[in-house]
C-alpha cells in the first residue's frame, strides 16, 4: 500500500492516518465537516466564554490502544491521570459522598474492604459483575447484575457509561473485555484520564501536526460521496464535485459513522436503534488552575461532572427520557444536581451550553451486537472502521482507536476479496 484515503477524520480516522502515516505511506485525508474530532471536537463558546467538547469523555489507564495512539501523536501531556484511581459520588437523594478508590490487586480482593466500595453495599451484590465475565451473547447486563445498592451504586453507573445503552437492555458481554483490562488489573489500569484542556488540544490537534509534517493531505469540508466498486477492488471516490482514480496499491479506510458507510458500501444496513448522549456545560468563576476532577452522580437526573478551571460539564449516557427536552428545562434540572455535588451553595443558574447527540452511538443490545461489522469487506483495499465497529470492545474511544489500526494492518496485509469471515483480533 503506498497511498491511503481516509474518509472521516474522528479519532477512528486519525487513528487510523496516523498510523499508516508513521509507515510511511502517503495519506490523503477526508472529512465532511470543516473540523477534525468527530464527536471529541472542541470549540470556543461565545455565550460562555470558555473552550468546551462537543461530549465529555472518559479514558481510562488501562486503555492501551489510546495511551499508544497519545505517545503516537504527542498528546500524552495533554491529559490528567488521577492517581492514585479515585471516584467521587454524591448520592442526591439521600446526601451521602463517598470515593470508590480500587486497589492494587484483582477486583474481588479490593473490594472485600468496605472502606474501599460503595457504602450500604454488600461484597455479594458487587460480586455479581463475575457474571459479566462468562455471560452469554444474549444476556442483558441488568439480568446478570440483579438489584440493591451495589448495583444502584456501583454497577448501573458504570455499565450506562461504558454501553450508553439501559443496563436493562445492554449487552452484557461487551463489559468483559472493558472490565479485564481494567478494573480487573487492579488501581494502575482503572486510573480516571481527562483532557486537561479540551479533547482537541490531545486527541485531534497533534494527530493533525503529525498528518502535516509528514506530508498528509488534509481535506477539510470535502464529503466522500460515492464509490466506484468493482470486483477486483475500489476504481475511484467521488468527493468535492471530483472524481479521484484509485490504483491497486491504494487503499481506502471508511471511518465515517454507521448511516454514512452504509449509504457508500453495499449490502451493509446501518444500526437500526441509536443512544442518546446529552451534555450540560455551565460556566463557572474563573479562579484557581486546579487539574480536572470527575464526580459520579446517582439519584438524580445528572450521571457524571467534570469539572476544568471555569467550567463544569455534566453528561448523561443512554439520555432517551431527556433528549428531546428543551435546553432550558435541561439545564434548570441539572443545575442544583451541580451545585449541590460541587458544594457551590446558593449560587445562581450560570450562562450554560446544551449539546444533544441523538446518535451517539448504535444501541448495544445484544441483537445489535451480533451484527456490528467486520472491519474487513469484500473488496480489495477497502476495509471500515469506528467506534461501531466489531472489535470487541463497545463503542468507546478504545474501541475506535483499535479499529482504525485494525483497518490499516488488515489493508498492510492485503486482505483476498474473499476473506470476509475474520474479526478483528
Amino acid at each position: 500500500m503506498t497511498r491511503l484515503h481516509v474518509v472521516g477524520a474522528g479519532i477512528a480516522g486519525l487513528a487510523a492516518a496516523t498510523a499508516a502515516a508513521t509507515r510511511g505511506v502517503r495519506v490523503v485525508l477526508w472529512e465532511a465537516a470543516p473540523q477534525a474530532g468527530g464527536r471529541c471536537r472542541s470549540f470556543d463558546d461565545a455565550r460562555l466564554g470558555r473552550r468546551i467538547d462537543n461530549g465529555n469523555h472518559l479514558v481510562l489507564s488501562g486503555n492501551r490502544a489510546t495511551a499508544a495512539y497519545l505517545d503516537r501523536i504527542g498528546g500524552r501531556g495533554e491529559m490528567h491521570e488521577i492517581a492514585p484511581a479515585a471516584y467521587p459520588f454524591v448520592d442526591l437523594a439521600t446526601g451521602e459522598r463517598w470515593t470508590l478508590r480500587p486497589g492494587r490487586g484483582p477486583v474481588p480482593l479490593w473490594l472485600a474492604d468496605p472502606a474501599r466500595r460503595p457504602p450500604g453495599t454488600r461484597l455479594g451484590e458487587l460480586g455479581r459483575g463475575l457474571g459479566l465475565l462468562w455471560a452469554g451473547r444474549r444476556r442483558a447486563a441488568a439480568a446478570v447484575l440483579g438489584d440493591g445498592t451495589g448495583y444502584a451504586r456501583f454497577w448501573d453507573p458504570l455499565v450506562t457509561a461504558v454501553l450508553n445503552t439501559d443496563p436493562a437492555e445492554a449487552a452484557a458481554h461487551l463489559m468483559r473485555p472493558v472490565l479485564l483490562e481494567t478494573f480487573a488489573r487492579g488501581e494502575p489500569a482503572c486510573r480516571p484520564v481527562i483532557a486537561r484542556t479540551g479533547l482537541d488540544d490531545a486527541l485531534v490537534a497533534p494527530a493533525l501536526r503529525l498528518l502535516r509534517d509528514r506530508g498528509a493531505e488534509i481535506r477539510l469540508g470535502a464529503r466522500v460521496d460515492g464509490l466506484d466498486l468493482a470486483d477486483d477492488g475500489v476504481r475511484a471516490l467521488h468527493a468535492a464535485g471530483e472524481r479521484v482514480e484509485l490504483t491497486p496499491s491504494d487503499g481506502i479506510v471508511l471511518a465515517t459513522p454507521p448511516w454514512i458507510t452504509a449509504e457508500l458500501v453495499p449490502d451493509h444496513a446501518a444500526p437500526a436503534a441509536y443512544s442518546p448522549i446529552v451534555n450540560a456545560h455551565f460556566a463557572l468563576a474563573e479562579g484557581g488552575a486546579a487539574p480536572p476532577a470527575l464526580v459520579g452522580l446517582v439519584g438524580g437526573a445528572a450521571q457524571w461532572i467534570f469539572r476544568r478551571p471555569g467550567l463544569a460539564s455534566v453528561t448523561v449516557s443512554a439520555a432517551d427520557a431527556l433528549v428531546d427536552l428543551p435546553a432550558d428545562e435541561l439545564a434548570r434540572r441539572f443545575w442544583p444536581e451541580v451545585r449541590r455535588a460541587l458544594d457551590l451553595g446558593d449560587a445562581p443558574l450560570p450562562a450554560f451550553r446544551i449539546i444533544k447527540e441523538k446518535r451517539a452511538t448504535p444501541r448495544q443490545t445484544p441483537a445489535a451486537a451480533a451484527r456490528r461489522w467486520p472491519t474487513r469487506t469484500r473488496w480489495r483495499g477497502l476495509a471500515l472502521a469506528g467506534d461501531w465497529i466489531d472489535t470487541g470492545l463497545p463503542a468507546t474511544i478504545e474501541s475506535a482507536v483499535r479499529s482504525g489500526e485494525a483497518a490499516v494492518r488488515t489493508l498492510a496485509r492485503g486482505v483476498a476479496p474473499d476473506d470476509t469471515t475474520a474479526r478483528i483480533a
